[in-house]
């Protein structure tokens, strides 16, 4: 294997984040109290605009999780979805956000991402919503996927829900936004637009508590049910049981829950990480700018899309295979050898055996945008101390490999 030159991603990790950890480890207390509070209190700040309260938005209520799976497992119970109901998602996701269906019993109906970028066609969606309205309104939540960071056309997407919605069923809207923050739009931070925004804090996210997620709502009855689901069924929290005067042994199990709590030698990290999300995301563009200028003047590579509010947390570079003799794979293997860290994102669910076999119509040929996007991605190094230098190699690694073999 090749030395790594330069590394797919690096965690910025800092003196503060050190301190922090060490000031939990001091404390005695490991597990979830005091940090991951002020954790959900900081990223309920970081998601709300100044404007909210003028346009009557409610207050965000951030929850913190061990993973981004954990949060859309709570999301979709919350909104309930179980067995005998469906989501309708994006075939071109972490498979991760299908799987919490599954796991709650529902089916999953897919829908093609759009042609020109990785998000969920609405167009697509609506042909879903039709057909289930006229089957017995199976569909409970719809949930776009921001890949990469660049943010779903939400205001078409949360339209969709409301008119195929009825008085007696409502149609959520559930953001799996673990790309997307930060994610400013003109209807506010992504993940904070629908019913439910489901955010993760792994190594490589935008932020990072090492594992970890954060689930927020504007709905306080969600947010209700998400906080007993999360810990067991309990009506208190850990933090409570142990800081309030009452008894700790005296509580009761409402729910039959999970056990998705984030612990605050986690939530430590991710305190110091969200004041420096902006800076992150700064740095981040810095370089895609730098990318862009570069790759724009290559006819064998197409930039990735962009929108409002796009947080940058990957850069997919997207070759066009007429201008070469080589694959995206032996392109990605030729970026390997040469020391670069380099990724997918993503593998399209239809392309995996329990899919395939749940759902034999779930091909390649029914989802031609998602496998086309697939077989055209590159997922190239961008991270917060990426150096100029480092990015530069990247840019000639690129540049080479595709003049060496253009037609």
């Amino acid at each position: 294997m090749a030395e790594i030159k330069v590394p797919f991603h690096r965690a910025a990790i800092t003196k503060a984040e050190e301190d922090a950890v060490l000031d939990v480890l001091r404390s005695g207390w490991l597990t979830t109290g005091k940090y991951a509070l002020e954790f959900e209190k900081k990223f309920s700040a970081a998601l709300t605009c100044p404007d909210d309260q003028k346009k009557g938005r409610d207050p965000i209520i951030s929850l913190a999780v061990n993973s981004n799976t954990s949060g859309m497992i709570l999301a979709m119970e919350a909104c309930g979805v179980k067995a005998g109901n469906a989501v309708i998602t994006t075939p071109y996701t972490f498979v991760s956000t299908a799987a919490c269906a599954r796991h709650l019993g529902a089916d999953v109906y897919f829908a093609d991402i759009e042609k020109d970028s990785y998000s969920i066609d609405p167009n697509k969606i609506e042909e879903i919503l039709k057909k289930d309205a006229k089957n017995g309104h199976k569909v409970q939540a719809i949930v776009p996927v921001h890949i990469a960071g660049n943010v779903c056309n939400m205001k078409a997407i949360l339209e969709l829900a409301k008119k195929y919605s009825t008085p007696d069923h409502k149609i959520y809207v559930i953001e799996d936004a673990a790309h997307s923050f930060p994610s400013k739009t003109s209807l506010g931070f992504a993940g904070a637009i629908g019913d439910v925004g489901v955010f993760s804090f792994y190594v490589t996210k935008t932020i990072t508590t090492a594992e970890g997620g954060m689930v927020c709502t504007r709905n306080p009855d969600l947010a209700k049910r998400m906080t007993v689901m999360r810990m067991h069924g309990m009506d208190r929290t850990t933090w409570d049981r142990y800081t309030s005067p009452r008894a700790s042994w005296e509580y009761d199990i409402i729910a039959p829950g999970y056990k998705f709590n984030l612990p605050d030698l986690l939530a430590a990290l991710g305190c110091c990480q969200v004041d420096r999300a902006n800076l992150f995301f700064e740095q981040r563009k810095k370089i895609v700018e730098k990318y862009n200028k570069a790759f724009s003047k290559l006819d064998f590579i197409q930039l990735p899309p962009d929108g409002e509010g796009n947080a940058w947390h990957l850069y997919l570079l997207r070759i066009i295979p007429e201008k070469l003799t080589i694959s995206r794979e032996e392109f990605a293997k030729k970026m390997q050898a040469a020391g670069l860290g380099i990724s997918v994102h993503f593998i399209p669910i239809f392309h995996f055996t329990y899919w395939k076999e749940l759902y034999p119509d779930f091909t390649a040929e029914n989802y031609p945008q998602a496998e086309d996007h697939y077989q055209r991605t590159i997922s190239i190094p961008l991270y917060p101390d990426m150096t100029e230098d480092a990015a530069q190699l990247v840019i000639d690694t690129v540049t080479q490999i595709g003049m060496e073999n253009r037609k």
